[in-house]
């Protein structure tokens, strides 16, 4: 089995070495960089499983290179960042990181994310390449081997690993309330706390690609005071 390739992309030299060294020393294959422009020269000779990417770059900013990534690639995706501003974390979500970690930070909590997201990569893909399961309801078609959405003119839709896993979870228990921390629990593997809208970035993501209107959901639909439930499947 090929050794998992982590990319570091952390203008700060100090903090840059010491994750380098960390993450090395837990087995991994890393490569650190400084740069945005540095960080597309490794992405096209190498192939990356898992980046941590700072928000903050001389070049670029890490948001816009989360969605320019996301829209290509299923890799892991840790945002970093020295602000603790939740705006910055909820759109980072909805731009397709799979989490996000505010300095500073302990190296150990990241290793536990990063090692999550990988477990949850490999699951995903041993679910989709187990199984030729497809799901439709309302016109959709949900075909899990290639985690694609066929929209209602027949146009293809890609997920993001976060909201494949929360689709499935729906799709195994139509008509059922859900709440955030069984949700919570499924996608990112850690509690919930009320301050946390992880799964409600998520539901919004998943409306938009499933509803007629997504300011009026029909499928997928908020219990007040309990979480979300999923209707419709004609299969």
């Amino acid at each position: 089995m090929p050794i998992t390739h982590i990319l570091i992309v952390e203008d700060e030299p100090v903090t840059r070495a010491k994750l380098h060294g960390y993450f090395e020393a837990e087995g991994y294959q890393v490569t650190a960089v400084g740069t945005a422009a540095a960080m597309h020269e490794v992405l096209d000779v190498e192939d990356i499983h898992l980046v941590l990417l700072d928000i903050n770059l001389p070049d670029n900013n890490g948001l816009i290179l989360t969605r320019e990534l996301r829209s290509h690639s299923a890799m892991g995706i840790i945002l970093v960042t020295g602000k603790s501003d939740d705006v910055d974390k909820i759109v980072g979500l909805e731009v397709g990181a799979d989490d996000y970690v505010t300095k500073p930070f302990n190296p150990r909590e990241l290793l536990a994310r990063v090692r999550n997201i990988l477990s949850r990569m490999n699951a995903a893909k041993n679910v989709a390449n187990n199984s030729s399961t497809s799901y439709k309801f309302d016109g959709i078609t949900f075909d899990v081997q290639k985690r694609l959405l066929f929209d209602r003119n027949k146009t293809s839709i890609k997920l993001t690993r976060a909201e494949f896993e929360l689709l499935m979870v729906f799709m195994e228990h139509p008509d059922q309330v859900l709440n955030r921390d069984r949700l919570m629990n499924k996608v990112t593997h850690r509690s919930w706390d009320p301050s946390d809208r992880t799964i409600d970035v998520l539901v919004m993501r998943l409306r938009k690609k499933l509803e007629r209107n997504y300011k009026l959901p029909i499928l997928l639909t908020t219990v007040h005071g309990e979480g979300y439930m999923f209707s419709g499947l004609t299969n």
